[in-house]
């Protein structure tokens, strides 16, 4: 069994546009031939997402937060942070994204600001975070493997 990555994120999964699917199947299929497999999972509301993310901590995987608040980073950075976090977690890390609202305070309040990660200081979608959030998976990927795909 290799790394394991969960994407748990509140909301719809998407809103009839087949281009966010296409996008995210994109760099789940460069993914295929790594030992990193991604998951989504999908949340009604911010109760589900809580009680799953607990569920996650209880494993003892590691659980970063996307949000506003988190630390910017490069993705040379962003690559080691995630090896970091993996080898911290038992080769698991749950990835947590908001819905419309954001992350519930209950999750924020609890969570410490280094593992806290802003993808960028404007504000995306919660699908589309999701494809930058896999982007940036995969980028680190080739960066850890020394491809020319990162330049």
């Amino acid at each position: 069994m290799g790394l394991q990555i969960k994407i748990r994120i509140v909301g719809r999964k998407n809103g009839g546009e087949k281009w966010l699917d296409q996008s995210y199947s994109t760099y789940e299929t460069r993914l295929k031939p790594t030992n990193l497999e991604v998951t989504t999972h999908w949340h009604k509301n911010d109760e589900e997402l809580l009680k799953n993310v607990e569920s996650d901590e209880s494993k003892n995987h590691k659980v970063i937060l996307l949000d506003p608040l988190g630390k910017m980073c490069t993705s040379e950075v962003f690559s080691e942070n995630m090896y970091n976090w993996l080898e911290s977690g038992g080769s698991r890390l749950t990835f947590c994204i908001g819905g419309a609202e954001g992350l519930p305070n209950e999750l924020r309040d609890a969570t410490s600001k280094s593992d806290m990660l802003s993808l960028s200081s404007l504000t995306f979608t919660h699908q589309f975070a999701r494809i930058l959030l896999m982007e940036q998976i995969y980028r680190a990927s080739e960066i850890r493997r020394g491809s020319g795909y990162h330049k």
